[in-house]
């Protein structure tokens, strides 16, 4: 029995982040076309959020939980990765949302900033 509700409370606390396939789809459509080369995030986003990181292939676990400033389980695996961008959206300094971004033959950029807002959403594709 208190295995059972261990188990409970686990799978509770794990629900709140979500693995957005939706937007990984949508992301997609508009990296496949080789004319795009920026996406405006808050366009396709209907969730809310307050920051969005950005992170490279094979970075490390602690640092991204360092940039998010809280602990993160990274479930992509990204320190061992190079086909993927890691973009985590956070509300309330709470990890609320992920994406598994593929390169598709791109790289992604946000500049110099340490994270997106909704009113300084762009991310630049470049080929």
């Amino acid at each position: 029995m208190v295995f059972f509700i261990i188990f409970l409370l686990l799978l509770v606390g794990c629900s709140s982040i979500q693995h957005n396939i939706d937007l990984e789809k949508s992301l997609y459509s508009i990296i496949e076309d080789k004319n795009k080369n920026e996406i405006n995030l808050t366009s396709w986003t209907s969730f809310d959020w307050e920051k969005a990181f950005l992170f490279t292939p094979y970075t490390p676990p602690e640092e991204i939980e360092k940039q998010l400033g809280v602990d993160y389980n990274d479930p992509s695996d990204i320190d061992w990765r190079d086909d993927i961008y890691l973009l985590i959206f956070m509300n309330d300094e709470k990890v609320v949302q992920y994406v598994e971004v593929e390169r598709q033959g791109a790289d992604f950029t946000i500049g110099k900033k340490k994270y997106l807002t909704p009113s300084d959403d762009l991310i630049r594709i470049e080929r």
